[in-house]
């Protein structure tokens, strides 16, 4: 009987893990559906502003004032690694770490060092990497004015000269079950090269300077903010494609632990019988 005491108690457990992951995959589903509503409404704006950023930036010289497109020898690097403040989202968090690790080795001659956007790159991150900088909370309240100062921390830092090149690692949307790590050039501005877009004569107005010191900023405050709605969507779909996945292996697990459980009960009601039938012999005899 202890032995289907523990069944019992397992069967209980597994059905209690049971309905815990069941009602994470619903919220998860719920915010996913808000989060996914909201990149793909931003998307076409933000990568057209790029697209005018990228060709903008060719024509341009650094005697322009754009300190933003000045492209200097490579000595200093900062990643900005985007992830979760919560787990159980499956590789969500993992894979962005591995990313940055190759990231960082690929920087084998540079000083690299990593600004964290989430508390689980950033409790991991630190043990082998120098953390720059750490932002926990943006994800608590997820809006483009709490990514725009960070981006602008970061455009201060690069105007600064503290580094030459800033990259963003974070995972891109593409839909609940599938999840794109993406490496995005952040400073300086990447212009379009030749063979992708035609050389264009802009007509600056009001003046080249105000479109200068105005565009480039929102670019890249857009920039940032589309990778954390981005992020944020992926998390989302990553959960709820993990916690789908945990509560189908706790229905299988439930479902043969009764089948054991019976086959038990079954044993031991046999075993009873045979001793009430032996013990009925035996006073006959």
């Amino acid at each position: 009987m202890a032995n289907l005491k523990e069944i019992r108690n397992r069967i209980a457990s597994v059905s209690s893990t049971m309905q815990i992951t069941s009602a994470m995959k619903m919220v998860s589903a719920a915010k996913l559906k808000k989060a996914q509503d909201a990149i793909t409404a931003m998307r076409p704006y933000s990568d057209k502003l790029s697209e005018l950023l990228q060709g903008f930036s060719a024509s341009m010289d650094t005697s322009d004032g754009s300190v933003f497109a000045e492209q200097r020898p490579v000595q200093k690097v900062l990643i900005v690694a985007i992830t979760s403040n919560r787990g159980l989202c499956g590789g969500f968090n993992s894979n962005i770490i591995k990313q940055v690790n190759q990231l960082v080795a690929s920087y084998s001659d540079q000083e690299v060092e990593v600004f964290s956007v989430g508390k689980k790159g950033h409790d991991i991150l630190s043990k082998s990497l120098t953390i720059a900088g750490n932002q926990t909370s943006l994800f608590d309240d997820l809006t483009y004015e709490n990514a725009a100062q960070i981006a602008q921390q970061l455009m201060d830092m690069f105007q600064e000269g503290t580094y030459d090149r800033i990259e963003l690692v974070y995972n891109r949307f593409k839909n609940a079950a599938t999840q794109i790590v993406t490496t995005e050039q952040f400073l300086p501005v990447v212009p379009a090269s030749s063979s992708n877009s035609e050389q264009l004569d802009y007509i600056f107005e009001p003046s080249q300077a105000y479109i200068v010191n105005t565009l480039i900023p929102k670019s890249l405050k857009t920039q940032l903010y589309k990778a954390t709605r981005d992020s944020y969507a992926s998390e989302h779909g990553a959960r709820m494609t993990a916690m789908h996945k945990a509560t189908d292996n706790a229905t299988e697990l439930r479902d043969q632990l009764k089948l054991t459980y019976n086959k038990a009960r079954q044993a031991a009601i046999t075993n009873e019988i045979l001793e009430i039938v032996g013990g009925a012999e035996a006073l006959n005899n």
